[in-house]
């Protein structure tokens, strides 16, 4: 049985290093550089001018953490949500470690589940400053009824009741998974297809940190001029999945520095599978 006091007392901490190779397959692995000649990709993907994407940390800090030691039953969590905050610009190669921490646990009560928030923050060596934090939330569907408290989550972005500022389509490639699985994700339900009917997917589906990060790759795209360090913090809430070979069109609405957004796959129905999305960008960034 769970405890509650038990998980938010978890704590981690992990050793982690990277170099402009896991840079560059991460980027490749949310579909940059599809197109070759696209100058203002390149640098996301090849040695001269080298940049992080934003959303790059996570790979970094992929690994361990407190949520892997609540003894949540893989086969019905679910990652909700995920954002990140940036606070200072990203080096292309580092070492460090990741502290782990519980944010919350909280009890949907008996078969209607239970959410759990970790926060990671990922250093430099030598360095007292946090580079980045990273937030992830995960739904246990089996884990309900633990006794933790039942009320207190924070509410998610609210979408602007408008119609968006900006939109911005993305093409996946059939192969995309087999692709960002090499980030770290080696989850054989983006890869396996006897895995995904398995879990009730007519075949592998995209990891959802390749969707957030392509949702990130929009906002830098129609707001950033492909500058990474104009993005500060980047939040969404996933609603569905997308199958790999898919285009998701990401809406964006424009409100200062703020960027909320949404991502739908018009090719089914236009089905909403990220909500509640959030970007804060550097003053006077918006062009």
């Amino acid at each position: 049985m769970l405890d509650h006091a038990a998980i938010m007392a978890l704590r981690t901490r992990d050793e982690t290093s990277w170099t402009e190779r896991d840079v560059m397959l991460y980027a490749l692995g949310v579909g940059m550089g599809a197109d070759p000649m696209d100058e203002r990709e390149l640098p996301f993907v090849i040695e001269r001018g080298l940049k992080a994407l934003p959303t790059f940390p996570i790979v970094p800090s992929f690994a361990g953490g407190p949520l892997l030691r609540i003894g949540i039953d893989p086969r019905y969590q679910l990652h909700g949500e995920q954002a990140i905050t940036l606070h200072r610009p990203i080096p292309v190669r580092g070492s460090g470690f990741v502290e782990g921490r519980m944010l919350g646990a909280w009890d949907k009560g008996v078969g209607k589940g239970a959410v759990f928030t970790q926060e990671k923050t990922l250093y430099l060596t030598g360095d007292p400053a946090p580079l980045a934090t990273i937030v992830t939330t995960a739904f246990g569907r089996a884990e309900g009824g633990f006794g933790g408290p039942g009320s207190g989550q924070p509410a998610p972005h609210p979408t602007p009741d408008r119609a968006p500022d900006r939109s911005v389509d993305v093409a996946t490639a059939p192969s995309q998974a087999l692709l960002y699985r090499h980030s770290g994700d080696f989850n054989p339900l983006h890869a396996d297809p006897e895995a995904a009917r398995a879990a009730g997917f007519p075949r592998p589906i995209l990891h959802g940190l390749c969707t957030y990060a392509i949702t990130a790759r929009a906002v830098l795209a129609a707001c950033c001029d492909h500058a990474p360090d104009r993005m500060r913090h980047h939040q969404a809430r996933f609603s569905a999945p997308v199958f790999p070979g898919e285009t998701i069109t990401v809406d964006l609405w424009l409100d200062g520095d703020d960027v909320s957004f949404q991502a739908r796959v018009k090719a089914r129905d236009g089905i909403v599978v990220v909500r509640n999305g959030l970007s804060r960008l550097r003053p006077g960034t918006v062009r």
